[in-house]
């Protein structure tokens, strides 16, 4: 039973790499038995971020976002109740937007400004600068794990394969934690 899960395992992890991130119609379902059958998003974790770029109409309690598609869409956020805004909002800066759909329409739970979080951040043991297209740079050469790609999953930040909680994002610092504790970096100029 446990070689033919991680037969399975395997087998849709080499279907994801092979055929990319398309979407079905259909969901998809793996036979894990003769007698079970698990949906395939079983394994494989989706992003439900939205990406774009903040538009012109954001205002105070909502935000016009510029999806990479190319599509506009309004989401309403409270800062107060429980919409958490880093990094700030500006006009043109390029976002990741977590949120859902109630009865008035899109609601914004996390928004990440993707431009604030670009650039060379700094730290007693890590040097490295997160670029776009998911690239980081790392200057220290003694360094045993180098961060080497990035990208927001779900609303968390992943340097390679480590997965963080942005607590704080600003001009002049980051501040991320998991669960080995939290992270301080200060911008390198």
């Amino acid at each position: 039973m446990k070689k033919l899960c991680f037969a399975v395992v395997v087998f849709a992890a080499m279907m994801f790499a092979t055929t990319g991130c398309r979407q079905t119609p259909a969901a998809q379902e793996v036979a894990v038995d003769s007698d079970t059958i698990v949906p395939l998003d079983t394994f494989i974790e989706v992003d439900s971020t939205v990406y774009g770029v903040c538009g012109e109409g954001t205002a105070m309690h909502t935000l016009e976002l510029v999806t990479d598609g190319g599509d506009t869409l309004y989401y309403t956020y409270q800062v107060e109740e429980d919409a958490d805004v880093i990094g700030g909002l500006m006009v043109g800066d390029r976002l990741a937007v977590m949120g859902k759909t109630d009865d008035h329409g899109l609601v914004a739970k996390k928004m990440i400004n993707l431009t604030t979080l670009l650039g060379k951040w700094t730290s007693l043991d890590k040097n490295f600068e997160i670029v776009e297209g998911g690239l980081v740079n790392s200057n220290v050469e003694a360094e045993s794990n180098p961060w080497v790609s990035w990208k927001i999953l779900n609303g968390h930040l992943l340097l390679n394969t480590d997965t963080f909680d942005i607590v704080e994002l600003g001009a002049d610092s980051l501040y991320i934690e998991n669960d080995k504790g939290i992270f301080v970096y200060k911008r390198a100029i």
